[in-house]
C-alpha cells in the first residue's frame, strides 16, 4: 500500500511522457529536417539550404505576408465584436432575442467549415450582383470570413470570463459617480484583458491555418498560406516547407511564452490585490 502513491506517480509521468512525444515528435522531426540539405526525406548532412531558398522564393514570402495580414486583422476585429458581444449576452440580462442570439453567435463553432465557406462564397456572389460589392474576391473576402467565424471563438472565451467577474467593483464605481461607459473601459475591459489576449491568439492562430474557408472566398489574385503550402505539398514534398514551418514554430512558440508570461504576471498581480483587500477587511 505505502508503494501506491509512488506507482500512480510513474504512471503519470509514463502517460504524459507519451503524450508530449505524440505531440511534438513530429514537430521535432520536421525542424529536424528543416536543416537536411537533401531535399529526400532521408538525412544527407546539416545545410541552410532551404532557409536561403525559403527567402529567396518571391511566391512564398508573398502569401506569408498575406496571411500574416489577414490573421492580424480577423483576429482584431474577432476581439472586438466578440467582446461586445459577449458583454451583451452576459450583462444585457435576458431579452426577447436573447436565445437565438447566442445560438447564432456560437452557431459557426459547430458548422463544418465547407458549409461555411460556400455559405460565405453564395453570400459575396448575391452582393456582388445585387450590389456590386465585393467587385472582387480576394483578400477582403477572406478577412470578412475569417471575422465571421473567429468572432465566435473569441465571444466563448470572454463570456467565460465576465461570468467569473465580481461585479461588487463594478457597482462600486457607479455609485462613486462613474458612468456605466467609464466603468466598462477602466474596470471591466482590464479585468478582461488576459482572456482578451487569450481570444486575440486563438483568433489569429485560427485565421492563419483556415484552409477550406480562404479556397472557397478567395479569387486567382489572393493565396494564403496555408493554400500555397496545400498546393506545393501535392507535387511532391518541399523541404522548403520544413523551412518555413520551423520559423512559424519559433515565432508562434516565443509569442505564446511571452503572452503566458504576461498572463501569469497579471494573475499573480490579482491575487496579490484579492489578498490585500481581504487582509484590510
Amino acid at each position: 500500500m505505502n508503494n501506491l502513491p509512488v506507482i500512480r506517480s510513474k504512471w503519470r509521468t509514463a502517460i504524459l511522457a507519451v503524450c508530449f512525444f505524440f505531440l511534438y515528435a513530429p514537430m521535432l522531426l520536421l525542424v529536424v529536417y528543416s536543416f537536411n540539405s537533401s531535399q529526400l526525406v532521408a538525412w544527407e548532412s546539416f545545410s541552410l539550404r532551404w532557409y536561403s531558398v525559403l527567402f529567396h522564393d518571391d511566391a512564398m514570402i508573398s502569401a506569408v505576408t498575406l496571411s500574416l495580414s489577414i490573421a492580424a486583422m480577423s483576429a482584431t476585429a474577432a476581439a472586438i465584436l466578440g467582446t461586445i458581444a459577449a458583454v451583451v449576452i452576459v450583462r444585457f440580462g435576458r431579452f426577447k432575442t436573447s436565445t437565438g442570439f447566442a445560438f447564432m453567435l456560437t452557431a459557426p463553432l459547430v458548422m463544418p467549415d465547407v458549409i461555411t465557406g460556400l455559405s460565405l462564397l453564395l453570400l459575396f456572389v448575391a452582393m456582388a450582383n445585387t450590389f456590386g460589392w465585393p467587385a472582387d474576391r480576394g483578400m477582403l473576402t477572406i478577412w470578412l470570413s475569417h471575422v465571421t467565424f473567429c468572432t465566435a471563438y473569441v465571444a466563448v472565451v470572454i463570456n467565460s470570463r465576465l461570468r467569473e467577474l465580481d461585479r461588487s467593483i463594478e457597482e462600486a464605481a457607479m455609485d462613486l459617480g462613474a458612468t456605466p461607459l467609464k466603468v466598462f473601459f477602466v474596470i471591466t475591459v482590464p479585468m478582461i484583458a488576459p482572456a482578451m489576449l487569450t481570444g486575440w491568439l486563438l483568433a489569429f492562430t485560427l485565421s492563419l491555418d483556415d484552409l477550406v474557408i480562404s479556397s472557397f472566398v478567395t479569387g486567382p489574385g489572393a493565396t494564403t498560406l496555408p493554400m500555397q503550402i496545400f498546393a506545393s505539398v501535392r507535387r511532391g514534398v518541399n523541404p522548403e516547407i520544413n523551412a518555413l514551418a520551423s520559423l512559424i514554430l519559433f515565432v508562434v512558440g516565443l509569442v505564446g511564452f511571452i503572452a503566458w508570461r504576461l498572463m501569469a504576471r497579471e494573475e499573480q498581480q490579482r491575487v496579490k490585490n484579492i489578498r490585500k483587500v481581504h487582509a484590510g477587511e
